[in-house]
């Protein structure tokens, strides 16, 4: 999830000889350690082969996926550990592999481990963890995370629409946005669509990302150009990307909007230019929303028996382009934006035999299995959401289908060394655009010029 808090913390324990710091949040923080005969993560390490002299614990920071990207640059530059293990957000791995911050996985896990890891996690994810040059494995994907569109079953059957197949077939654009419409004047609701489209990380990296993806569109064309910068063609001004701009404009200003796109009804409140995923959360969970595009975890808040239980539909993002009629590859058709994190090795750690131990267990399929089902946070080897236990893992048990189907078409951001200021340059645009401070094609434009400046400058520095 992009863009919540928490409360940054110290160590609670001693640290013994053959204890392995990682960084965390403190919702990691309360499943490794539990209280009782409870289940807990390092009792599943221990049981998938781990020493059992060898304990884990967490150095709890922020949530905030920024702050954290700051607070281990700052730990690293300065050479310091612990932390030994470092949790890094998908969108911000590869810029510290480039940097020569994190420890290269292939060379020194054992080649079983290797393989297990090459066979049976998920491409998209492992993608974020590998040198984008050589391939190599430099971090250990701990959980995915896909966005999922989630809306009222009940109040778009109620409206007269059909959505027995939406979890494993996406309608388009105009079918549900025209459901939700009428979904929201028979229910008498405040809001239609609530997403986040905020003026940050998480517009660049998913939101916009997912919408664009599904008209075809894409910021240096399709998927095979995202991890390499400096030579990528710029197609933020192709006409896919503007559509999905002016659709965006028509859901949020209606049809008073010159730029809106026609055949879209007005169904997003203007207050979405400054939501991120909690803000846009807390209509639909009221039931003032019809439909809300968020993370698995909102699943859990709203799928509940005391929430909406069975009445909740979830499914991917609709789309406009149908995958084999889009230009570039990669890209059309249903889309999940790709987030999740990942567990880097400190080069400055002392304890580099227990650690490697540590991440060969966090390998095994109780390990992913007990994560998931204590906390909810999804296996990087995806076919295992099949195996968990639903009296474990609540109302997500419904929406297996809808996970795997995001899974198989989850859309990475182009994380390279430049992302994090390319993201910048993205979401103040996209924004800028979203709120009608700027025309679609003069904010993609100005994107455009600015992406092929960074661009350039990489390649000078590359000597290309």
């Amino acid at each position: 999830m992009i863009g919540s808090t928490a409360i940054a913390g110290c160590l609670g324990r001693g640290h013994g000889p053959n204890t392995v710091i990682m960084t965390g949040a403190t919702d990691f923080e309360g499943i490794l350690h539990t209280e009782g005969d409870e289940p807990d993560v390092q009792q599943a390490l221990w049981d998938a082969g781990l020493d059992e002299d060898i304990r884990v614990e967490v150095q709890t920071v922020v949530s905030d996926s920024a702050q954290r990207m700051q607070e281990a640059q700052s730990t690293l530059q300065a050479g310091r550990a612990p932390p030994d293990i470092h949790m890094m957000d998908t969108g911000w791995t590869i810029p510290f592999i480039l940097r020569e911050q994190t420890t290269n996985l292939t060379e020194e896990l054992p080649d079983d481990v290797v393989d297990r890891i090459e066979d049976v996690y998920l491409d998209e994810v492992l993608e974020t963890a590998r040198h984008p040059e050589t391939g190599d494995i430099h971090g250990l994907p701990l959980f995915p995370d896909f966005g999922m569109m989630l809306y009222r079953q009940d109040l778009v059957e109620d409206a007269g629409h059909d959505t027995s197949d939406w979890a494993t077939e996406p309608p388009d654009w105009e079918t549900f946005s025209q459901a939700v419409a009428d979904a929201q004047a028979e229910a008498g609701l405040n809001y239609g669509l609530t997403t986040q489209a905020a003026a940050f990380e998480g517009l660049a990296c998913c939101t916009f990302n997912e919408v664009m993806s599904t008209w075809g569109g894409g910021y240096f064309g399709g998927t095979e150009d995202l991890f390499t910068a400096g030579d990528r063609p710029i197609t933020v001004t192709d006409d896919t990307v503007l559509d999905a701009i002016r659709m965006m404009r028509a859901f949020i200003h209606g049809d008073d909007d010159e730029h809106a796109l026609e055949g879209y009804p007005q169904i997003c409140p203007s207050a979405i230019v400054q939501w991120t995923e909690e803000e846009s959360l807390s209509p639909f969970e009221g039931g003032d929303a019809v439909a809300n595009r968020n993370w698995p975890f909102a699943i859990a808040a709203t799928g509940a028996d005391d929430a909406f239980g069975e009445d909740l539909g979830v499914t991917t993002q609709p789309y406009a382009v149908p995958e084999d009629e889009a230009e570039f590859e990669g890209v059309g058709g249903t889309a999940a934006a790709l987030g999740g994190w990942n567990l880097t090795v400190s080069p400055y750690t002392d304890r580099t035999d227990e650690v490697l131990q540590v991440l060969e267990a966090f390998t095994h399929d109780e390990v992913m299995l007990t994560i998931f089902e204590l906390q909810g946070f999804l296996p990087p080897n995806i076919d295992l959401v099949e195996e968990a236990d639903p009296d474990e893992i609540g109302p997500i048990a419904r929406y297996v289908d809808q996970i795997q189907l995001a899974g198989e078409n989850a859309v990475p951001r182009p994380v390279t060394d430049v992302w994090p200021e390319q993201s910048a340059l993205i979401f103040q645009e996209v924004n800028a655009a979203y709120r009608g401070a700027k025309s679609p094609s003069e904010a993609m434009e100005d994107l455009a010029g600015r992406l092929e400046q960074s661009e350039a400058e990489v390649a000078a520095r590359h000597g290309e």
